[in-house]
Parts: structure tokens; C-alpha cells; sequence
């Protein structure tokens, strides 16, 4: 079994996809848009909304190392919540210099709410709401004893 984390970018999804390919050197596995669909003519879910943008996301999958996130437009005309409460994205790795490239890439044009740092845990842990409003944290672990 495998859990993935599912981000709603709400319009500004082949941005991200292309901003966390850069930032974590990830691999896209699977994209199409709203248009790429099969039978547009056949709305799924509520009949009477808009039809959605034939250029946006409908769904993309990234690796980024052993995990799997996925992305997608979602509804373009539901606005994102405004706090994010209840989940973060996690990125774990052993190697610091990693750690801190994807800390510096990611954190790049949103909101750091702990600094880059060492701790009884980790041996560099910080944690930011990236440009997209996506909760963060980056974790190096320390070597089991």
C-alpha cells in the first residue's frame, strides 16, 4: 500500500509541477488537463457548474525519490482555503546538503516559520509554507544508534 499526499493548486498547478520538479529534481510520471479528458461533452459532478479550463490540470503525478505526490487544478473557481490546518508535505532524507537544497529551493517565495536548523532529532529540520500556500517540512535524520 502506498499513501500519497493529493495538492489542489487551483489554477497555478503547471506552475508548481514545474517549480517542485526544479526544487526536489523529481520525475514527472503522468499529466493531462481538463481538455486531454475523454467524452468532454460528459460533465462529472455538478451539472451546473462552468465547464473547467481545457488548459488546466485535471490530474499529474511526480516522484520525488521513493514517494509519489499528486497535483491538480481541481475546481478553478473554489478559492483555496486560507489556512492550511491539519497536514504538511514531508521530505526526509539522511544527507544535509540535500536537506538544505530542497529547504532553499521550496521556501524560495513563501513564508519560513522555522528557520533551517539542527535538533535533538534531526541533523537540519525546518519547516515553510511555500508560494502556493503548501505547508512544508524538510527532515534530515540522524544515523540510528
Amino acid at each position: 500500500m502506498q499513501v500519497s499526499p493529493y495538492l489542489f493548486l487551483y489554477g497555478r498547478c503547471e506552475e508548481a509541477i514545474d517549480f517542485y520538479l526544479q526544487a526536489t529534481e523529481g520525475e514527472l510520471l503522468y499529466k493531462m488537463t481538463f481538455g486531454d479528458m475523454p467524452d468532454q461533452g460528459e460533465q462529472v459532478g455538478d451539472q451546473s457548474a462552468p465547464p473547467l479550463p481545457p488548459e488546466k490540470i485535471m490530474h499529474a503525478q511526480l516522484r520525488i525519490g521513493e514517494g509519489e505526490l499528486m497535483l491538480s487544478d481541481g475546481n478553478t473557481d473554489q478559492p483555496p482555503a486560507s489556512e492550511h490546518a491539519g497536514y504538511a508535505v514531508s521530505l526526509s532524507t539522511t544527507d544535509v546538503e540535500q536537506g538544505k537544497a530542497w529547504f532553499e529551493k521550496l521556501s524560495a517565495g513563501g513564508k519560513v516559520t522555522t528557520p533551517w536548523q539542527e535538533t535533538f532529532w534531526s541533523n537540519g529540520f525546518a519547516m515553510f509554507i511555500d508560494k502556493f500556500g503548501i505547508p512544508w517540512r524538510i527532515n534530515v535524520e540522524k544515523p540510528q544508534e
